[in-house]
């Protein structure tokens, strides 16, 4: 097991509800430790196990909620 943190920006989301959105949408995501989303600056910050899941995979999770998501290039 080997923990990652990456940053995923996310673009369309305009307040508080879209923040509840990408949390409810990733919540099931198998391996995500941890993930915090930033409105002001519209990226989100997590943490996941790389042996179970990928920062690709979460963001392709975010994208199921509306928004379009890209990883940061760490």
């Amino acid at each position: 097991m080997a923990n990652q943190t990456r940053i995923i920006k996310i673009d369309g989301m305009t307040c508080e509800k879209c923040v509840e959105s990408v949390h409810s949408t990733t919540g099931d995501i198998d391996g995500l430790l941890s993930l915090t989303v930033e409105l002001p600056t519209n990226q989100a910050t997590v943490t996941f196990d790389d042996s179970i899941t990928s920062a690709e995979k979460i963001a392709a999770g975010i994208e199921e909620a509306g928004f379009e998501a890209t990883v940061a290039n760490s």
